[in-house]
Formats: structure tokens, sequence, C-alpha cells
């Protein structure tokens, strides 16, 4: 038999996936497989590589994805920029754990397009919230329309500018400790500076996420000019004896570290 495609889902993978809802039970029992050769993220695969069979057989044994997903996915694999994605079975299960913890509001630092807002905004309840936080909304045109698409618009706060300010409102405002979840891939000088500010919005036993731990294996021996890899290590280093926080680094895309705080 033909290997199945990358990112191709089978059909009985999606039987009783009520958590995504109508619109991906419907798409996937129509009984189309996935054609498209976009892959999850250029560079994404983790330690075994994009192209390895192994990594393939992970995605196709696991990765369930909404229709609009799908189309945002490959939307954003076009755009020049398209590396800066987050991987889609990363995404998956940052919105696996915000389901996990039935969490209500959320923080993004760093959206793109929008695809793991969408992501997370698919499974947070009606009345839950993500305040996405990034600078540029000409990459956020690209999803906001397949974010109303999925009927999730009224969930995401878009707020375009400096995360830092946003942060700082929130926590002017009295929203210390009421947030469940947070996820962090943006500038990552400012890194530290934005796991700080997140530690003290999130609540106890929430959880935050932070992207690229690893920078494609820099980490190892960040260059002196490099210092948007010397800051990540030198946060992985905080992270490691950080006795606020429980800490598991996985070695999905670019290396994720969820910080659960106690």
């Amino acid at each position: 038999a033909p290997e199945m495609p990358l990112l191709s889902v089978p059909r009985e993978v999606a039987v009783g996936t009520a958590m995504l809802g109508v619109a991906f039970a419907t798409g996937v029992l129509a009984g189309k497989r996935s054609l498209d050769t976009q892959p999850c993220r250029e560079g994404s695969g983790g330690i075994f590589g994009k192209s390895s069979p192994l990594w393939q057989y992970i995605l196709d044994h696991s990765l369930r994805e909404h229709p609009i997903l799908k189309k945002l996915r490959l939307l954003t694999a076009d755009h020049p920029c398209g590396r800066m994605m987050v991987s889609c079975d990363q995404a998956q299960l940052m919105a696996n754990l915000v389901k996990l913890i039935k969490a209500k509001k959320v923080i993004e630092i760093g959206v793109f397009t929008g695809y793991n807002t969408l992501n997370m905004a698919l499974v947070l309840p009606d009345s839950g919230r993500v305040i996405a936080c990034d600078i540029n909304e000409d990459y956020v045109k690209i999803g906001k329309p397949l974010w109303k698409e999925a009927g999730v618009e009224h969930k995401i706060d878009l707020r375009i500018k400096p995360a830092i300010q946003t942060l700082d409102d929130l926590l002017a405002s009295g929203e210390a400790e009421t947030f469940d979840f947070a996820f962090i891939d943006a500038d990552k000088e400012s890194y530290n500076e934005y796991y700080e500010k997140c530690l003290r919005l999130v609540r106890k036993g929430g959880i935050i996420a932070i992207d690229n731990v690893l920078r494609n294996g820099r980490v190892l021996k960040p260059r002196k000019d490099d210092l948007e890899t010397q800051s990540i290590h030198h946060l992985n280093e905080k992270l490691l004896r950080d006795a606020r926080v429980s800490i598991s680094m996985l070695p999905m895309g670019d290396g994720v570290t969820l910080a659960f705080k106690l």
C-alpha cells in the first residue's frame, strides 16, 4: 500500500472527536484525506527532522487538524515568513493543555498569522478569551478572516502594540493571577521579561509555555554575537533552578518548555 501523505488524517482518527467540533468531524468523515504537500512547519520535526519517516508517522497518527486550521496553515506556508509559524503538532498540544486545565483566560505573546491563536480559541468555552499580543497587524490580517469563519473571533482580544505594554496594562487593571495559560513566542531577547510578567498574571496551577528554547541546537554553544540565543540559554538555565515552577522541556518543533506555576 502507498505511504500516507504528510499530514493526512486517517478517517478512524476523527471518529468521536467532539473536542474540535462539528466542523472538524464533518470535514474528516466526508472521507477526504489531506493531499497537501506543505509541511507542518519548515524545519519542524524536532529531533527526527521533517523528512523522517518516523516524524511522518507521528503526524499521521496524532494530528487532528480542524479544516479551518489547515486552511490557515496552508496560507501561512505560502508566506515568505512562513517558518515563523508554530508547528501544528505543538499547537495541538497547547490546545490540549488549555482544555485539560479548563482554561478560560489565555495570553499569547507573538501571534504571527494566528494559527496557534485559533487552535486555542477553538477549545476555549464560549465565554473564554485569548489576549493575543503582536506588533505587526499585517501578518494577523491573514488569519483574522479565518477566526471569524471558525466562529471564534469573539474569543480573541487582539492587541497591536508591544507585548510588555499589554502585560503591564493587565497587571495595572488588577488581573494578576487570573490567567490560566500563557504562550511565549516573540522577540527572544525579551523572553525573560515576558516570563516574569506572565508568572505574575498566571494563577497557581496555570501553565506558561515557552517556544524556541532549543534554537535549532544553537543553545549548545551560543555565539557571542547571537544575543537571541544567549537570552534563551540564560532563561533555560534560570528555569532549571526556578523554585516557583515545575518544568518540562520537550524536543518538539524548535523546543518548548512548559512551566507549571506552583
